[in-house]
């Protein structure tokens, strides 16, 4: 019976982890998460300013459609993307309106890019300028 007990316990020994091996397996863990986590966070702003660009160029031929459907060639200085969602022919939902930073698209009646109008998003940082994510996006603008 004495033989039985130290091989008892030697396998209870052997099924647990000891410190060194958790340790281990958490500092391999912290440095994979600090390897990957930059590349997501880089990867989300990316899809974001894709989204961004896409969603203008759907916003910029909704307003080319008002402008036909109103037999107008040029918008009026006043015009506002808002009246794309009134009325019963709205062309666009309020929340399409909105960038994926959670601010409203914009637009400048008399272009910088394009001639007629720009339709455009400030970024991540909501304010005009900046680069990277925080850039502005233009639709029509095959800069960026």
């Amino acid at each position: 019976m004495r033989i039985d007990r130290p091989r008892r316990s030697a396998r209870r020994s052997r099924r647990a982890f000891s410190l060194v091996e958790l340790i281990v397996a958490v500092t391999i863990m912290a440095i994979l998460a600090a390897l990957v986590v930059p590349r997501v966070s880089q990867w989300i702003g990316f899809t974001k300013s894709k989204t961004a660009r896409a969603d203008a160029e759907t916003i910029s031929n909704q307003v080319r459609m008002y402008m036909t459907a109103k037999g107008l060639s040029v918008l009026p200085d006043d015009f506002s993307l808002v009246e794309l969602t009134e009325g019963d022919t709205a062309l666009l939902n309020k929340n399409q309106l909105t960038d994926p930073w959670g601010n409203q698209y914009q637009i400048k009646t008399r272009g910088e890019v394009n001639l007629d109008f720009d339709v455009y998003s400030f970024g991540a940082d909501g304010q005009s300028g900046g680069e990277g994510e925080s850039a502005d996006i233009i639709a029509g603008d095959k800069r960026n």
